[in-house]
């Protein structure tokens, strides 16, 4: 075997491996998501026992200037409204770009994949796990 071939070999056992990390990190996200989903599913049925009232959500812009009406009806679990969990079970990070067409029609959200801390890999230290979030706002209805 010569040189050639010992580098294609390695570069092949390399793309392999690499290969295999993306594909174990995918299926530990889709786990997570799969989990924090039952979490959020699990939220909406107690909201729904306790009585406690969906709201009209609202986004803010990213520079925190504007705030924009949307579809969505949910409950907020962070005391700067920024996520909130939908009526649908949907997880929704709610920050959007500025813009002078949601002033008038409002902010268009699309549901986010969640984690099971939230805040995970955002950069501002803010984490929280999601189930202790969730309790947090479950219990502050109850007083």
């Amino acid at each position: 075997m010569d040189a050639d071939d010992d580098r294609a070999g390695w570069h092949e056992q390399r793309r392999q491996a690499v290969a295999g990390h993306a594909a174990a990190f995918e299926a530990g996200r889709a786990a997570e998501a799969e989990q924090a989903g039952r979490l959020l599913a699990d939220f909406v049925r107690s909201a729904a026992e306790r009585g406690v009232a969906p709201v009209l959500l609202r986004a803010r812009s990213f520079d925190g200037r504007a705030t924009y009406r949307t579809r969505l009806r949910g409950w907020y679990l962070k005391a700067n409204h920024s996520v909130a969990v939908g009526e649908d079970g949907g997880f929704y990070v709610l920050t959007v770009p500025s813009s002078l067409r949601a002033r008038f029609t409002g902010a268009e959200v699309s549901p986010s994949t969640p984690r099971l801390i939230v805040g995970a890999g955002g950069g501002d230290g803010e984490t929280m796990p999601l189930a202790e979030l969730l309790r947090r706002r479950l219990d502050s209805e109850v007083r």
